[in-house]
């Protein structure tokens, strides 16, 4: 398993070097790469015991490969597969492949990655090619938005890289495990740094405009698997170090208000599924241990409503409810937003379920409240009008391979249902029910009468830099707290 280890983390980079020489064959080398990874996570799933690899002892790499990386491997191996599917038949250059692959790569190392330097040099590398595949289209506007996304990505690693400084000096190794015991100055600057390429809280407001302005196999890639990156780090943290998880879930709760928040008042389609997967992400740092399955329900039905997104007439909301759809483009919008909102019968019932039960009593108004908010924020979709009528105004065919793309993810999204059976029991169906009726009742009263819009304002560069600053006071002084109780 150690040699297929290194081979899988080696195979998208020499592919991504490999593909020039190749030309031809730039689309079914990807591909090859993500069915790859599809195999390999499934592979781990049936590992018995937890893979940990050592190299050049405390100054080289530390690899730990486990039940929950197998979980969000699977997740940007089917999320990757979907979007090579859907780009199949476009004219994207070698260059959107390579790319690709390896980001691909990229994002799978930080989720076997076991220390704070080789973490560092994943996230890196997942900073870069992003910022590369949001500019592909060199428009003014994804241009600035790329460049936007690279320099608030590369300022949080660099006060991450100087917590790794700190916690080097504090014990002579970069193992996760160091930041017990290490000054309040080094998990502060980690975990900020962490958070803020992550898309969490007042740190991760760059998302919503990232993904809003990136194309949409991007903004499918960006939001099914590669802001987990960031995240994920995070839920080892809190598994490993008591002390932490605490800190993390605080935010991570604090997150998922805030997405539903920008959800319920935002009105472009793509910014709703954007402000969604803020909340979202909060989502998975509320209950570390159960994260995984969470991460591959929402991988599989966020991808899906980007990329179908991308094929409707209009984004504009209010546009949306006055010119019916095509109901061939309804159904896969709702089964996503169903699943994403946790309806019984779909993958993000037995997540929402599992997630719910995990989290501690004083977790659970604010989850409930976020549960119904989202089944809300889902409710633009799902009540948008549609038409099967062969006489209504012809729209645009979708792309040739969104159909393939959109059966395997939603694909999954339905397979994926049967795999926390437990979860179909009467009171939990029930209150998932309640949730879903509450956040439909609440769209129906929101829908006629709020007139609020958030502040973009905070969204903007120097603010973004500013709330770093912010965040940075708040953890060093909940990080000290801690330590000295």
């Amino acid at each position: 398993m150690t040699t297929w280890t290194v081979v899988w983390m080696a195979l998208p980079f020499f592919v991504g070097f490999s593909v020039y020489l190749l030309p031809h064959g730039d689309r079914l080398l990807a591909l090859g790469v993500a069915l790859a990874s599809v195999a390999y996570g499934i592979i781990l799933f049936l590992q018995p015991v937890s893979l940990e690899l050592q190299f050049l002892d405390s100054f080289g790499v530390t690899l730990l490969a486990d039940n929950l990386s197998a979980w969000f491997i699977l997740t940007n191996a089917l999320v990757t597969t979907a979007v090579i599917v859907y780009c199949w038949d476009q004219s994207k250059p070698d260059f959107f492949y390579i790319q690709l692959v390896m980001l691909h790569g990229s994002v799978n190392a930080t989720f076997i990655c076991a220390d704070l330097i080789s973490l560092y040099v994943a996230l890196e590398l997942v900073g870069i090619t992003t910022f590369l595949l949001i500019a592909l289209p060199r428009q003014d506007q994804t241009l600035w938005v790329g460049l936007r996304y690279l320099f608030i990505s590369n300022v949080a690693m660099l006060f991450y890289l100087m917590g790794a400084v700190l916690v080097y000096q504090a014990h002579q190794s970069f193992a996760f495990e160091g930041l017990r015991g290490a000054p309040a100055e080094a998990p502060a600057l980690i975990l900020m740094g962490l958070l803020t390429k992550g898309g969490i809280f007042v740190s991760g407001l760059w998302l919503p405009a990232t993904n809003t302005v990136a194309d949409s196999p991007v903004a499918a890639m960006m939001s099914g698997a590669v802001e987990k990156a960031g995240v994920f780090p995070l839920l080892r943290f809190a598994l490993m170090l008591d002390e932490f998880e605490p800190i993390i879930q605080i935010f991570g709760i604090a997150t998922a208000l805030l997405g539903v928040a920008y959800g319920l008042v935002a009105t472009d389609a793509k910014r709703v599924l954007a402000c969604s997967t803020l909340s979202q992400l909060g989502w998975l740092l509320v209950a570390p241990a159960v994260a995984g399955f969470y991460a591959l329900a929402h991988g599989l039905a966020k991808a899906s409503l980007f990329l179908t997104v991308g094929q409707l007439p209009e984004r504009d909301i209010t546009t949306l409810r006055q010119q019916p759809m095509a109901t061939a483009l309804w159904l896969p919008l709702t089964l996503g937003g169903l699943s994403m909102s946790g309806m019984p019968g779909l993958v993000g019932f037995g997540a929402k379920v599992l997630t719910l039960d995990s989290v501690l009593p004083w977790q659970s108004a604010a989850m409930n409240g976020a549960a119904a908010g989202t089944a809300a924020v889902y409710a633009k979709f799902i009540f948008l009008p549609h038409t099967a009528d062969a006489s209504a105004p012809k729209q645009a065919p979708p792309q040739p391979g969104y159909w393939a793309a959109s059966r395997l993810l939603l694909g999954g999204v339905v397979l994926g249902s049967a795999v926390h059976l437990e979860a179909y029991t009467w009171p939990d169906v029930a209150k998932v029910l309640a949730f879903l009726a509450g956040g439909w009742l609440a769209y129906g009263g929101l829908r006629r009468s709020l007139r609020l819009r958030l502040p973009v304002v905070l969204e903007e560069m120097d603010h973004l830099i500013g709330g770093m600053s912010v965040m940075l006071v708040v953890l060093f002084w909940m990080v000290w707290s801690w330590s000295m109780a």
